[in-house]
């Protein structure tokens, strides 16, 4: 039984959502979360019977972007936490609203850190084109070390941005993010590891040039016999 309540708020978002709202059954709908955006989702809203006492359950699919397990399950909680504050309200239309913004900073943060990624790539790659210049390669070791750097940075950025997702959080909820975080962290760290290696060792291995340092160094054998014709000339 649908509630009058639901049907009020359905007719409202509807008005509001023309062609970004899609009805799959009476207690059921979907909403395109941002259509002018790299990232674009679909949160999927069904409402229990008790709604708006109750929380909806929401399910997000991303149609358009990149979004690892774990980004997806932040968002969800994330709008999760918000319904917690609007309980006994209708909260589709403040819902939606909130994961537009939240994929919208998500997508502008993805976009810094791939640019700040390629910057770094660019000077490295000058760098090697001025070492071949000198005979001294860029090598793997070199790269990796920047690249370790450069995670732990990022790292940083991320755990500071964790804390404050964390912080809109109930207790029990901060505690089945982290246990969601650490899971799939896990097994995407290794992942991207891996793929990363590899792009190392092409990347580096494709310019690397090397020097033959034979060629600028004299053996003490011929310097003994050039010291020898010295002596001999001036006798």
């Amino acid at each position: 039984m649908v509630s009058e309540a639901l049907l009020e708020e359905l007719e409202v978002l509807e008005s509001i959502y023309p062609t970004e709202l899609q009805r799959i059954s009476d207690t059921a709908l979907d909403i395109e979360a941002e259509e002018d955006d790299p990232l674009e989702g679909y949160p999927t809203m069904n409402y229990p019977e008790a709604y708006p006492d109750v929380l909806p359950e929401i399910e997000l699919a991303v149609v358009d972007g990149e979004l690892t397990e774990s980004e997806i399950g932040a968002l969800i909680q994330d709008l999760l936490a918000i319904g917690e504050e609007n309980l006994g309200m209708a909260m589709t239309f403040t819902l939606v609203s909130h994961l537009r913004e939240q994929l919208s900073k998500l997508s502008r943060s993805k976009k810094q850190e791939q640019d700040r990624i390629e910057k770094e790539l660019e000077r490295l790659a000058l760098e090697e084109e001025e070492a071949k210049t000198r005979g001294t390669p860029v090598t793997l070791e070199s790269f990796r070390a920047w690249k370790a750097k450069f995670d732990k940075e990022m790292g940083s950025k991320k755990a500071q941005e964790e804390d404050e997702k964390l912080k809109g959080l109930t207790a029990k909820e901060r505690e089945e993010y982290k246990k969601a975080q650490q899971r799939l962290s896990g097994r995407q760290l290794f992942e991207r590891n891996k793929n990363l290696d590899t792009q190392d060792e092409a990347l580096i291995e494709e310019g690397t040039v090397s020097v033959d340092i034979s060629q600028y160094e004299r053996t003490r054998e011929e310097e003994e016999q050039d010291e020898g014709i010295t002596f001999s000339d001036s006798d």
